[in-house]
């Protein structure tokens, strides 16, 4: 890339960055009622992730070879231990990909 290019890249990422911070409040100011259907999405969203990461986590276990899925299925239990318990997903998510880390460079290796 030519420094031309490159200075053309970073404006548009910069300008790209700036649109999506600041469009939601020009989109919906605070005087306004926010819309049901973006009420709805906030509160649907979070979960339909969550279910899409746990999806995305289980689709290539082979649980008849070594380590037999333990890793996953431990990680799992904590997580959804955690969220039942403390409803922070946040802590939920980075607490199941640590545990999972660590199953698999310490224990199962």
């Amino acid at each position: 890339m030519t420094q031309t290019e490159q200075l053309i890249t970073i404006a548009v990422v910069a300008a790209a960055t700036m649109a999506t911070r600041f469009l939601p409040f020009i989109l919906f100011p605070q005087s306004r009622e926010t819309p049901k259907y973006v009420q709805y999405i906030g509160r649907v969203l979070p979960p339909a992730v969550f279910a899409m990461l746990v999806v995305y986590c289980f689709k290539d276990i082979a649980p008849l070879s070594y380590p037999y899925a333990l890793p996953e299925l431990i990680s799992l239990v904590l997580v959804a231990f955690l969220h039942l318990w403390k409803r922070n997903m946040l802590l939920s998510i980075a607490s199941g990909a640590v545990c999972y880390m660590l199953l698999l460079n310490l224990v199962f290796v």
